[in-house]
């Protein structure tokens, strides 16, 4: 994590957890089904499970799902599935030691991989791994980690590589697209034909041939779902931003904290909603796919600590 590009904000700034259960509750009379609590590492707040058993009181919420490090599971994973957590994504792009001390600058993989097993031990499933794949990175590890998936019961998704805020370096050599993905697995591995479970999912699913788990891809570089999307996020600091790639948010915190009714939240929330007019993906693909090409750094974005994955 390059610390240095990060601006950290102060503990009252944050949203507290009846603050969330408040939006959460008017995102789900207007249409939300379910929230993913993600970061940033969400575990590092202080008793989440509290929030998560409050969000399990909003009536219509039918899914409550955590992505984590998992580098804090092992202490923590029986007390979310005692609160009614659903489900747990693991963002974790290397079984390699010196290459997650490389990429995370921490020594943790061990306890990583631990938290892992610690979830699996406590009856979540699906565990769904999520791994970003870098091409001179970690880009030979793809069928080590479909092995490692494959033999524990765990659900695989690799996502593209994204110029997702400006402290990545991102470039699109460093891209391994989903087709060159696939086809390596393919021939390893084959599965059958693949399609999203819904328009608004974001993960391409297959399913392997012999039935040893399934795999999903998230192509947002190669094949951009902008049309479809149908995805709000909420900072910890309470901005409404309508797109992972978004340069800034409306601030809901200092609504709420007017004194505001419902209805007035619930106004602006559907107001913002409206007008929203993202499709920054599929304006990179075709800036790619131009004469000009295409630099990241032209356009000013949330960095993903705050933004949230």
């Amino acid at each position: 994590m390059p610390f240095d590009e990060y601006t950290w904000i102060d503990r009252e700034e944050l949203l507290t957890f009846e603050e969330i259960t408040r939006l959460t509750r008017l995102f789900v009379q207007l249409g939300v089904s379910k929230v993913r609590l993600t970061g940033g590492e969400p575990l590092l707040r202080s008793q989440l499970e509290s929030l998560i058993m409050q969000l399990g009181e909003v009536p219509g919420l039918s899914d409550v799902c955590l992505t984590t490090n998992a580098s804090r599971l092992v202490e923590k994973s029986a007390a979310l599935r005692s609160a009614g957590l659903s489900r747990i994504n693991i963002s974790l792009d290397t079984l390699d030691e010196e290459k997650f001390k490389r990429v995370t600058k921490r020594d943790d993989l061990t306890k990583v991989l631990n938290g892992v097993f610690a979830a699996k031990a406590c009856g979540f499933t699906p565990i769904k791994i999520n791994m970003v794949v870098e091409r001179g990175v970690n880009d030979d590890e793809i069928i080590s980690m479909v092995e490692f998936c494959r033999e524990h019961g765990f659900s695989l998704r690799f996502i593209e590589y994204m110029d997702v805020g400006n402290a990545n370096a991102w470039s699109s050599s460093k891209i391994v697209s989903k087709n060159e993905i696939f086809e390596r697995i393919q021939s390893v591995y084959p599965m059958h034909n693949g399609d999203r479970e819904k328009p608004s999912d974001p993960a391409m699913q297959y399913e392997f041939l012999d039935r040893r788990g399934d795999i999903g891809f998230i192509a947002s570089v190669t094949e951009p779902f902008c049309t479809h999307c149908t995805r709000v996020r909420l900072t910890a600091d309470g901005k409404l931003v309508t797109c992972l790639f978004s340069n800034d948010g409306f601030d809901l915190k200092t609504m709420l904290r007017s004194g505001v009714t419902d209805e007035a939240v619930s106004e602006v929330i559907t107001s913002v909603w409206g007008k929203r007019s993202d499709r920054y993906s599929d304006e990179r693909l075709e800036a790619l796919n131009s004469s000009e090409g295409y630099n990241p750094r032209q356009q000013k974005k949330i960095e993903m600590i705050t933004l949230g994955g």
